[in-house]
């Protein structure tokens, strides 16, 4: 018989135990990620670089509120990123969420700190209006101060803030160096590139003269588009660098396209034949790709003369890459002018990995070229597969020393231009150069955050709109007829059992 006195024993038994638990969970928990790649799972990267604050990190977060629904999941996403960050942190991550719209005075103290509103689309009773929206967070460690403007649905929210945060708290950022004085971009050509390296590595120009020497302590040489000719004794320079263990990076335009006279012409600098003896070949040629980008050309229409897009071979857009770190995560990169690469390694202690290649339908065309827009293409022109465009090394290449090396059949594709000629860059043409010099100098594996998105899967927008009626009801419908149910089998299953036990007899 249950007595008063084990009822209190089996309550305070039970509060004992939940309260155990709760301890037990606030210092011992584990999180479940079932999302693609695990977007709210931390890398290793990130969870490094939170061991290794010496003070706390302050981050206030400017997000407006009642957004709608896909824009405010950035809020939320953010918010679930930082939770994991102040737990992984133990603590050292802190956080604070403030609604700029809220009044005018928090407004302005958003702008002050660099957060700028965007303008968004919002729909109110069927009609559509625009508000003011606040989308970005400002860092503080120490007396440093790190902004991030604005959160873009969608974007690598981790990269974003691990590597804000190394930013603030490293003591001394990797050296990296930009090969000049060979016809090479300035670092005014390639705003967007320096821009991303910037953040996780002090970045030097150097020039090679007879009387200089690469100095050990830069951890990668990158060398973009040289169009005069480098002496063999500067290219020992590079050898002797390799043989300390140095990372060269090279982009090379053995071709170069100019659309202004419509020609192609080759390039000869000295560099592709250093490389040839090393047993990588960037081949004399001009890539043409079925897959490919589009020329704007000026038609006369009537009256009206109109921009129209031409599809343009020597314009490959490169979608097919390896399964390698320097490619993970990019989906397409537009290689202008570019050149096939042909490559065997000279001795097993060297590997040579293919990371981009052209499409199944491409050729080459070797120069001098005429560039005939009005031409029509046909498959015969296209009589080559999967090219290789973009190679990785590494291994012994000189001496007995392990080093790296990228190489890449077009320099263009990571260069801004300058003057009137220069264009924004699509963000996988920087991200795969950025990702190439992370390869060949980081070891932190912050290269794998950089493409780390976190991904919406909404229903395709192609369904019937019976289909989307019918998957919105039963979304909603389905819980409720499962509860029901399983009440119903709850209910005719102890109805059974309590008539059993009624029809039971009990021997006297």
């Amino acid at each position: 018989m249950l007595t008063k006195q084990k009822l209190i024993t089996i309550v305070l038994l039970i509060l004992g135990i939940m309260l155990l638990l709760n301890i037990a969970a606030n210092r011992f928990f584990i999180r479940l990620d079932f999302s693609e790649g695990h977007q709210y799972t931390l890398s290793k990267a990130s969870k490094e670089i939170l061991k290794s604050l010496d003070a706390p990190v302050t981050v206030t977060a400017y997000f407006s509120e009642n957004l709608p629904p896909d824009v405010a999941q950035v809020r939320r996403d953010f918010k679930d990123m930082l939770t994991e960050y102040g737990s992984a942190s133990n603590g050292k991550v802190v956080y604070n969420f403030i609604d700029p719209n809220k009044d005018q005075e928090t407004e302005n103290k958003a702008q002050q700190a660099g957060i700028q509103p965007v303008m968004i689309n919002v729909r109110e009773r069927d009609q559509m209006k625009q508000q003011r929206a606040y989308l970005g967070a400002v860092l503080q460690y120490e007396d440093k101060t790190e902004i991030l403007p604005f959160i873009q649905p969608g974007s690598a929210m981790e990269y974003a803030l691990s590597s804000a945060i190394k930013k603030l708290s490293v003591k001394n950022k990797p050296q990296i160096a930009f090969l000049q004085g060979n016809g090479e971009p300035a670092l005014s050509d390639i705003p967007q590139l320096i821009d991303q390296l910037s953040i996780l590595y002090e970045i030097n120009t150097i020039q090679l003269t007879d009387s200089t020497t690469i100095p050990s302590n830069y951890k990668t040489i990158i060398i973009i588009s040289p169009s005069d000719t480098i002496s063999q004794d500067l290219l020992k320079q590079l050898d002797n660098y390799l043989a300390g263990g140095g990372r060269i990076l090279a982009a090379l335009d053995r071709v170069k396209g100019n659309l202004t006279n419509a020609t192609g012409s080759s390039v000869s600098t000295g560099i592709e034949d250093w490389l040839k003896n090393k047993g990588i070949e960037v081949e004399n040629g001009f890539v043409v790709d079925e897959n490919c980008g589009s020329v704007m050309v000026r038609r006369q229409q009537g009256t009206f003369v109109l921009n129209t897009p031409v599809r343009f071979p020597f314009l490959p857009v490169i979608t097919s890459f390896a399964d390698h770190p320097i490619t993970k995560g990019i989906e397409q990169v537009l290689m202008p002018f570019a050149s096939p690469i042909k490559y065997a390694a000279r001795n097993s202690l060297v590997h040579i990995t293919t990371i981009a290649k052209t499409s199944d339908k491409t050729g080459i065309e070797n120069p001098p070229v005429y560039f005939n827009i009005s031409k029509q293409w046909t498959k015969n022109d296209f009589p080559y597969m999967s090219l290789p465009i973009a190679v990785a090394v590494d291994g012994k290449l000189v001496n007995n020393t392990y080093s790296k090396m990228v190489i890449f059949g077009s320099g263009d594709f990571a260069t801004n231009g300058s003057g009137q000629s220069a264009q924004k860059l699509e963000p996988d043409n920087v991200n795969l150069m950025a990702n190439a010099v992370d390869w060949l100098s980081d070891e932190t594996g912050l290269i794998a955050l950089r493409t780390k998105a976190i991904n919406a899967r909404p229903i395709t927008p192609n369904l019937e709109d019976g289909t989307k009626t019918l998957i919105k009801y039963f979304n909603f419908l389905f819980p409720v007829f499962l509860i029901i149910g399983y009440g119903i089998i709850r209910y005719r299953r102890r109805k059974i059992l309590r008539n059993k036990w009624m029809n039971e007899t009990y021997g006297q």
